[in-house]
């Protein structure tokens, strides 16, 4: 195996463990239910959907380019996990009905079309 994978694995896995890591040990105390929560704390809630719409994109964007029909049902699917994320902050929910909502417009389209 190249040395140069193995040095940039582990430099991303590091990276990406210290960025989960450091925030939690040292950011601020939680807070008391009903009180302002801090930056720490708004940042590492935004991760989740953030991480999601990213994925989203990245892995649609060249099998939209091969496959132009996937277009509609990766946009109702983005829009799904946006919305249920918005308003259930959930983002596990969000994303199995993100997918369901994808996988079914996929397959409607297809009966249709």
């Amino acid at each position: 195996m190249n040395s140069e994978v193995l040095i940039i694995g582990l430099v991303v896995g590091t990276v990406n463990y210290l960025f989960r890591y450091l925030p939690l040990r040292l950011g601020p105390t939680r807070k008391q239910a009903g009180l302002p929560r801090g930056k720490i704390s708004l940042l590492l809630d935004s991760i989740g959907i953030a991480s999601i719409c990213a994925l989203l994109v990245v892995s649609s964007a060249p099998e939209i380019v091969h496959n132009p029909q996937k277009l509609l049902p990766t946009l109702i699917g983005f829009l799904v996990i946006c919305g249920y994320f918005y308003k259930t902050n959930s983002i596990i929910f969000a994303t199995l009905f993100g997918a369901l909502s994808y996988g079914l417009t996929f397959k409607l389209l297809m009966i249709l079309g």
